[in-house]
Formats: C-alpha cells, sequence, structure tokens
C-alpha cells in the first residue's frame, strides 16, 4: 500500500521551487566568490558542482511529484517547463565553472566580474518571483519581477557583446581568445535562461491572477 501524504501537492511544489531558486542564487553567488577571489579555485569549482547536482535532484522531485499528482496548482506544461529552465540557469553557471577549471584560466576579467554580478541579481529576482507563487494574491507581483529580469538580461547582452569585441580587439592569443568565448557564452545563457523563468513564470501569472 503506498504513502499517503497529509501535505497538500501544491505546497509541495511551491516548496521544490522555492528550493530550486534558493539553489539558484546560492550558485550564482558561488561563481561570483569565484571570480572576485581567486583562490581555492578548484575547491570552488567542485562546491559549484555540488549545487549544479542538487538543482538536478529538485528537477527530477518536480517531475516525480508531476507524474503522481492529478491536481496541479497550475498548468502541468507551466510545472514541468518552471522547473527545468530553473535548472538550466544552475547547468550554464556550472558550465562557467567547469571551463574554468577545464581550460585553467588563471585570472578572471572585468566582463566576468560585471556578467557574474548580473547573474547573482538575475537569480535574487527568481527567487522573490517564485515565492510570489505561493498566494494567489501574490501572483500579480510577479510581473514586477519579470520587467526586472527582462532589464538585466539586456544589461547582460550590451555587457556580453562588450566582452566580446574587446576579447578580439585586445588579444591576439587564438586559445585565449577561444576560451573565453565560451565562458562569455556560458554566462549570457545563465542570464537567457533567466529570462526564460520570466517569460514562464507571467504566463503563470496572467492565466491564474
Amino acid at each position: 500500500m503506498g504513502r499517503i501524504s497529509l501535505v497538500p501537492s501544491e505546497h509541495k511544489f511551491f516548496g521544490l521551487f522555492i528550493q530550486s531558486a534558493s539553489n539558484m542564487v546560492k550558485i550564482a553567488r558561488a561563481l561570483e566568490d569565484l571570480l572576485n577571489n581567486w583562490e581555492n579555485v578548484d575547491i570552488k569549482v567542485a562546491y559549484i558542482t555540488e549545487l549544479e547536482h542538487e538543482g538536478d535532484s529538485i528537477t527530477h522531485q518536480v517531475a516525480a511529484l508531476l507524474y503522481r499528482t492529478f491536481i496541479t496548482p497550475f498548468d502541468r506544461e507551466d510545472i514541468s517547463q518552471l522547473a527545468h529552465v530553473m535548472d538550466d540557469v544552475t547547468d550554464f553557471v556550472h558550465a562557467t565553472a567547469e571551463s574554468i577549471s577545464i581550460y585553467k584560466i588563471d585570472k578572471t576579467t572585468h566582463r566576468a566580474n560585471e556578467l557574474a554580478r548580473i547573474i547573482v541579481q538575475a537569480a535574487i529576482e527568481v527567487e522573490k518571483a517564485v515565492q510570489c507563487l505561493v498566494k494567489r494574491s501574490d501572483l500579480k507581483n510577479i510581473l514586477e519581477h519579470c520587467v526586472e529580469l527582462n532589464r538585466l538580461e539586456n544589461n547582460a547582452d550590451a555587457i556580453y557583446r562588450a566582452a566580446l569585441g574587446e576579447l578580439f580587439d585586445d588579444s591576439a592569443d587564438t586559445k585565449y581568445i577561444i576560451k573565453w568565448r565560451e565562458i562569455y557564452n556560458h554566462m549570457e545563457s545563465a542570464t537567457d535562461r533567466c529570462e526564460d523563468v520570466a517569460d514562464v513564470l507571467e504566463g503563470v501569472a496572467i492565466k491564474n491572477a
């Protein structure tokens, strides 16, 4: 006989999304710390890897709960999409750290620090927005966080373009250019996925407010 849970399924979904958002903030801050304080790089990358695995675990829990749940707090497709795009953010942050380790990068760049700061700000906005899912009366507040996430993504795009321009203007080292172009791509993709989170949340807010 299966176990009977006394916790409503909607509270479980919201709890998992809040855990995922909190983990996103942690991994973003861990990347920012890695870039701002260039020491114990291997240890910091290992910690980021642990957080990425935690993100995967939360996403799998959402999928398993979705499979077991007949009535969901909002559209099943939105639940699945939200879980995956939030996990994508942590994946790209991890990919950034992994590239730093694989390519044996020995120092950061000003543009990487700028992008890391925006990733942290975007993760915090996601966390605030996700917390608004819990109460229907708070759903309308999600939209202001979505606007901020769009603004941050636009800023990240501008920094990314500047970073690539400077990379090709300031260096004749092809290997250096290839390494940093990949790192910048991962970081810009992380901000793109934060905007994707905003798009899903905006849809949820509009459909359910």
